[in-house]
């Protein structure tokens, strides 16, 4: 008799796992291998932040606030043990467009409308369901954000000046960037080869070592020893500031919420992906389970706090989140502590960011680029299989010429329909022959009629077996393959013991087809349907006494042979 499994309570799903690892006797040995982890992710994301802000069209003490804030938040209220949160390279383009169009207000606004996306997401389990996005979709839609952040970064990589504001579309960039090829900036080439050097190099040689850090700040030393006019957080932004600013709510009014509400479900849907896909990575490294819907709860409440800050859109990061498992973390207080390490630069070491060299964080993310595109992966689904490539770059390039969020739609709708087509194809039905006199029971349900070889090569009675999921795909070849038995016996019997799901178009092609069969005075008896298919064919009027069920199939054949016995024709 098979265990019976017990389903989680409403408090299991949705508590913080935060409470869990403090339930499990925590620690000080506990809290000092989280305080290693904690400091050893702040240094990651250290500049990373700054670099994502500034890539995005912000200054880089909005990046440190969204990593402070919603990163404290993330790991707080997280159901991943080792969720590290902050600003994601993904969202760049995204957050460009928005304060493009609707300004840092605008962007503000929908990274909090986003936040309560997510906590509806998660309260009501669709988090669920964001699990379902088809594995290319992931793969191409990565791929192509490396591309548009790569892009983005050769203004800075190169230190072109541009007379007019870089355009947003790849084509319009890539040929603004080619006439202001004659404006490269020396100084700005070599320091940005000297980061992206240390950076290989450090990660070949010295793995344990930070070397976006150490690329950084190497980048400012040769910026100050060349004396050289290049561009840094200094003389672009003047700094950041000590501390965070005073919480507020943004500008709010309908007709604002509603211009900023589509790329508020664009920040939503990406983010529950991104958040999501980290939780899984860092289960995978731990042989842990994260709860999703509590996951989207935790990203939620961060979105809303860091827009109150004046931050924007949180997410789970990846490489963050592995970094912090392979430093040693025991549970979410290292990521709490990252954001308190952050913190603490920002409130004693800010005016060191002002020596920074922007061609050292565009360094930087022209890394994390290169790393973002998943070679591996790409050639692999490249050569499993035609559809699976054609979803691939169908997303890729939608993401790079057209829009991030057109990319994810398409690119899904691409996979399902993919899905369901090779769903169809699996779907079989096949004569099954004769029965195995072994097999036959020692009497029909009825009584006195026994099972034996002449019922196995009765003409009167054909046997199919349908096998795989019976759905509206693949109904109409179904249909098709009964329609065309060429002759016409007196019983059928449908083997449905290898159907694992059916559905209401299939089960009205049953329906149709048993129709058929009594026009013809044909018994219909159905074997092996599993009780919710039972229900659904019933639903639908395939029932006694137009069929006969039998749960198996000697016993349908037998129960054919029994109604072919008591025909009206064959008494008289």
């Amino acid at each position: 008799m098979a265990a019976h499994v017990r389903e989680p309570s409403f408090l299991e799903l949705y508590t913080p796992k935060l409470v869990t690892v403090l339930r499990e006797r925590y620690g000080l040995a506990d809290f000092k291998a989280d305080a290693v982890a904690g400091l050893t992710v702040a240094i990651v994301a250290l500049p990373l932040s700054m670099a994502i802000a500034i890539a995005s069209g912000l200054s880089p003490d909005r990046g440190l606030t969204t990593a402070i804030v919603g990163g404290l938040l993330v790991s707080a209220l997280s159901g991943s043990r080792f969720q590290i949160g902050g600003p994601a390279g993904a969202f760049i383009v995204l957050v460009a467009a928005t304060v493009q169009q609707h300004g840092v207000d605008g962007l503000i606004l929908a990274t909090m409308l986003s936040g309560v996306i997510l906590l509806v997401a998660g309260a009501t389990g669709l988090g669920t369901f964001i699990k379902y996005i088809p594995y290319p979709v992931t793969v191409g839609f990565t791929a192509g954000i490396a591309v548009i952040i790569l892009a983005s970064q050769i203004r800075e990589l190169l230190g072109l000046t541009l007379p007019a504001p870089e355009p947003g579309p790849l084509i319009a960039k890539l040929g603004a960037l080619a006439d202001a090829l004659p404006t490269v900036s020396g100084p700005a080439v070599l320091i940005a080869g000297l980061s992206v050097g240390i950076i290989v190099a450090v990660r070949r040689y010295r793995p344990h070592w930070p070397g976006l850090l150490i690329a950084v700040a190497a980048g400012s030393l040769l910026a100050w020893a060349l004396g050289s006019p290049v561009e840094t957080i200094g003389t672009r932004f003047g700094g950041i500031p000590h501390s965070l600013p005073a919480p507020q709510l943004p500008e709010m009014s309908p007709q604002k919420i509603l211009a900023v509400l589509p790329t508020a479900f664009a920040f939503a849907l990406l983010g529950g992906i991104e958040s999501l896909l980290s939780a899984v990575v860092a289960d995978s490294m731990t042989g842990r389970r994260h709860r999703s819907n509590s996951e989207l709860v935790g990203q939620g409440v961060a979105n809303v706090a860091s827009a109150m800050f004046g931050g924007f859109c949180v997410t789970g990061t990846i490489a963050r989140t592995a970094t912090n498992v392979r430093a040693g973390a025991r549970g979410p207080i290292s990521g709490m502590l990252h954001a308190v390490f952050l913190f603490l630069f920002m409130a004693l070491a800010a005016p060191l960011a002002s020596y920074v060299p922007l061609a050292a964080l565009a360094a930087v993310l022209a890394v994390v680029a290169w790393n973002m595109v998943e070679k591996n992966e790409i050639v692999t689904l490249l050569r499993a299989s035609r559809g699976d490539a054609a979803v691939l770059f169908a997303t890729f390039l939608l993401v790079v010429f057209r829009d991030l969020t057109e990319g994810i739609l398409i690119g899904f709708a691409m996979g399902a329909l993919l899905f369901l087509h090779r769903m169809a194809k699996a779907v079989e039905v096949v004569n099954v022959g004769a029965i195995a006199e072994d097999d036959a029971p020692d009497a029909t349900e009825n009584g006195g009629s026994r099972y034996d070889a002449a019922m196995a090569s009765d003409p009167d009675v054909v046997v199919y077996r349908i096998s795989g999921a019976f759905f509206f795909g693949a109904a109409a070849s179904v249909a098709a393959a009964l329609d065309r038995i060429g002759e016409h016996p007196k019983a059928y019997v449908i083997d449905l013991s290898g159907v694992p799901l059916l559905d209401s178009t299939a089960a009205v092609s049953i329906e149709g087809f048993v129709r058929k069969a009594r026009r013809r005075e044909a018994a219909v008896v159905l074997s092996g349907a599993q009780p919710a298919i039972r229900r659904l064919l019933f639903a639908h009027g395939v029932r006694p006494p137009q069929v006969t069920f039998r749960s198996k199939l000697p016993e349908a054949v037998a129960a054919a042979h029994a109604a072919l016995a008591v025909r009206p024709d064959e008494a008289a």
